[in-house]
């Protein structure tokens, strides 16, 4: 069963702050966090049910049409963490490896072979990472946007935090005490609009429209957001884990033209269910757009078995949707895992 699924079952040093048209994280009459455009919802019993079984099946038995994957053994990347020429490199499903001004960063990491609440059981990663942990370049600081199991992975970020105990670990409000008991010291909490920070760069943690649980009771206490890195020479998007609302328009305004916008284009099937917290293609370069990227990277698919779309079938609506837009394919770009690009 997959982490959406897992989760679905039971669904019913100080930051600076950032300008002031960006608000804090709404909270409900509970405490627990919310979203602007209001609850999100998880599609019915008869939605959900179904789905969870078939996605049980899948974990046992994968379906064909994952991402392709080329090899790469990071000698350039540990070489161009010394020059910084701006690039990305897919490590698999929401993970990005960035290096731009002087700084190298990860998002979402997950090098973990079975994305779940167990070890044992789970949908299982389709396509190996495309670069191995042991071969990355010193990463500087790291970008969790929510703690759903697929993008907080904690033997991954465990893992990170033994590497190199000087990487910084960036997460939205509530969600430090996870890392913090899984013995990473390095870590800061941000709200929606605080910023950080690193090496020459900052940090913005930003709105997005999904919710939180890794737990049976935990819904929405922990915080989601998405994330933007800003230095003198690039300035990068991570949308996350997200559903389509009007706020990403504020994002473009305040913060945009952004030089490579990544957004999230698989797990979006069946609708009733994913659309208020997963945007499909269309709605992921709408998002794109409304951000003001100059370039859009379609991530998180491909990867792991998460949904009931074909595994295949997220980068051909993406550019579709992208030629829709007006965009040209030099401007939306599906990347092979583990290949590395320049922006």
């Amino acid at each position: 069963m997959t982490a959406i699924a897992v989760s679905l079952l039971f669904a019913s040093a100080l930051p600076a702050r950032a300008e002031p048209d960006v608000s804090s994280a709404p909270r409900d009459e509970d405490g627990r966090f919310a979203n602007v455009a209001g609850p999100v919802g998880h599609g019915t019993v008869g939605t959900r049910f179904p789905f969870f079984m078939r996605r049980a099946r899948a974990s046992f038995s994968p379906r064909p049409g994952q991402a392709p994957r080329v090899a790469n053994d990071g000698a350039f990347l540990r070489e161009n963490a010394k020059h910084s020429t701006p690039t990305v490199t897919w490590i698999g499903h929401a993970t990005l490896l960035v290096q731009m001004d002087h700084v190298t960063f990860l998002t979402d990491p997950n090098w973990s072979d079975i994305t779940s609440p167990v070890s044992f059981a789970g949908p299982p990663r389709l396509v190996p990472p495309g670069v191995a942990l042991e071969d990355l370049p010193p990463i500087d600081f790291v970008l969790v946007s929510h703690n759903h199991y697929d993008h907080l992975d904690l033997p991954t970020l465990r893992a990170l935090a033994e590497r190199n105990t000087d990487t910084r670990f960036f997460v939205p409000l509530a969600n430090g005490e996870l890392l913090r008991d899984a013995g990473i010291a390095n870590v800061q909490e941000l709200d929606w609009g605080d910023t950080a920070g690193v090496e020459g760069v900052v940090v913005h943690c930003l709105p997005a429209q999904h919710w939180s649980r890794r737990g049976v009771f935990d819904e929405r206490k922990a915080l989601w957001s998405s994330w933007a890195v800003t230095g003198e020479e690039r300035r990068f998007y991570f949308a996350g884990d997200t559903g389509y609302y009007d706020g990403f328009k504020a994002i473009g305004a305040r913060l945009g033209p952004f030089d490579l916008a990544a957004v999230p284009i698989g797990a979006y099937e069946p609708r009733e269910m994913m659309r208020d917290a997963h945007v499909n293609p269309e709605e992921a370069v709408a998002v794109g757009v409304d951000v003001a990227g100059k370039r859009l990277l379609g991530m998180h698919f491909g990867t792991f078995d998460l949904a009931d779309e074909p595994l295949d079938e997220p980068p051909v609506r993406m550019r579709a949707a992208g030629r829709a837009q007006g965009l040209s394919d030099e401007n939306v770009w599906i990347l092979d895992i583990g290949e590395t690009r320049a922006f």
